[in-house]
């Protein structure tokens, strides 16, 4: 969910076995680098294009690459038994949480050096080429400390997207606060369209830690993510799920019975019907659904969540996939040096192609159409860009709070939770955690 074939001495593995899982070398005597990557809506091509670069500028590597829309469930086995991957590709906010519980579990390796390392073939380091803001916050951070354990691989703004066309066509403004908002929900309801929809209840992150530093601030917003204790119990948090849970109920009927990994593009088909108004995702939409059909004249569009007051300031959740090597990969010097080249001018221009946005300085003036459109929301002054994640703990046997979360938004639709009852279970893990943290 998160693209001209090209010939390339890739190996796309099923599974990572024996020596090709973790040997220093081959029998041609070059150092093989294992890879793991999500392939999501960008799509697999850029990573072997990405990888011939690689292998033509350092021909002692042979790089071997393992994607897959479900990489956590295929590289799992292979870790418990004691064989990792070197680099991995793949964020934070998946179902499996794979990357939270190698951070929970301190199984990451230090990355800070990598930000001090100069990118091959280039003068400057990988720390210089990215942009202000996008490491040190408990994304890249997660302990709190000045150690950086995953680095940014593509940043996107998210927010609400829409069909620009059917606001024209039906005369509506974009809601400016959260009154107009529901106004509006009275109103498509009556043309027989749903206000809002998500792909899957994971999707709720950016909605999430948006309207957490609507309401609170930034203060409360990390107040929340380091699990103070009490937060889930202020008035800020209850107005949070007010909000929320009001929005729920103008969800689109079909939303949490396609609310899974393997229906969501139904859920995000709905707004390219005009079934459903808003959905909380990133700019990769555009490309996981450039073959799907759509409404006449259908033009994406993205706004920020309403303000909760008039003239408030409001917040865009920036999304960022990671990469990351694991603390007991065999080659983490040769996984660093590419890492570091992930960020080079040449490996940047061939994710651009796939509309793979990366935290450099300098790209978004590149952009064209659609994505050119997208990331002016960081041009705005009444709005701005949110970066991180819940802090990591030790594992707390039963907890999850990103679940607790997100995913009770399936049962608020359904009516087999309260509101009540979701703020008691957000301060019950949040405590937990809490004492776990300390």
């Amino acid at each position: 969910m998160r693209r001209s074939l090209v010939l390339v001495s890739v190996v796309v593995l099923g599974l990572l076995t024996g020596c090709s899982a973790g040997g220093d070398g081959s029998a041609s005597g070059k150092t093989t680098l294992n890879v793991a990557a999500l392939e999501g809506g960008y799509g697999r091509d850029m990573y072997a294009e990405v990888i011939q670069a690689y292998e033509a500028a350092h021909p002692d590597v042979e790089v071997r690459l393992q994607i897959s829309k479900s990489i956590e469930d295929e590289i799992t086995p292979n870790m418990k038994a004691g064989r990792y991957p070197d680099v991995v590709v793949l964020g934070q906010g998946r179902k499996a949480a794979l990357t939270e519980t190698l951070i929970k579990d301190k199984a990451l390796e230090d990355l800070t050096p990598v930000l001090k390392a100069k990118v091959p073939g280039e003068n400057g380091t990988v720390g210089d080429k990215l942009v202000a803001g996008i490491v040190g916050n408990l994304n890249t951070n997660p302990y709190g400390t000045e150690q950086t354990y995953t680095l940014p691989m593509y940043y996107a703004p998210t927010g609400l997207f829409y069909n620009k066309a059917l606001f024209a066509e039906k005369g509506w403004k974009v809601p400016a606060t959260w009154e107009e908002m529901f106004a509006l929900g009275e109103t498509a309801k009556k043309e027989k369209i749903s206000l809002f929809t998500y792909p899957t209840a994971g999707y709720l992150d950016s909605f999430f830690f948006a309207l957490l530093a609507d309401v609170g601030g930034e203060q409360f917003y990390t107040d929340v993510m380091t699990y103070k204790q009490g937060v889930w119990q202020t008035p800020q948090a209850r107005q949070v799920l007010d909000i929320t849970t009001r929005l729920l109920r103008y969800a689109a009927p079909t939303t949490v019975g396609y609310a899974n990994e393997q229906d969501f593009t139904k859920n995000q088909q709905s707004v390219l019907d005009n079934k459903a108004m808003f959905m909380p995702n990133g700019t990769w939409v555009v490309g996981e659904m450039a073959d799907a059909p759509r409404a006449d004249g259908f033009q994406w569009a993205l706004t920020p969540l309403p303000a909760v007051t008039e003239g408030g300031k409001r917040y865009i959740t920036t999304s960022v996939e990671s990469v990351w090597i694991p603390a007991a990969a065999r080659n983490k010097d040769a996984a660093k040096e590419f890492v570091a080249y992930l960020y080079s001018d040449a490996a940047a221009g061939i994710f651009a192609k796939a509309n793979a946005i990366q935290p450099i300085k300098g790209i978004v003036s590149g952009l064209s159409g659609e994505n050119a459109e997208f990331y002016k929301v960081y041009e705005d002054t009444s709005v701005s860009a949110l970066v991180g994640g819940f802090a990591g703990t030790p594992p707390v046997e039963g907890v999850d709070i990103k679940g607790t979360l997100f995913d009770t938004a399936n049962s608020i639709i359904s009516g087999d939770k309260t509101q009540e009852q979701w703020q008691a279970a957000l301060n019950d893990a949040s405590e937990k955690l809490r004492q776990a943290g300390s």
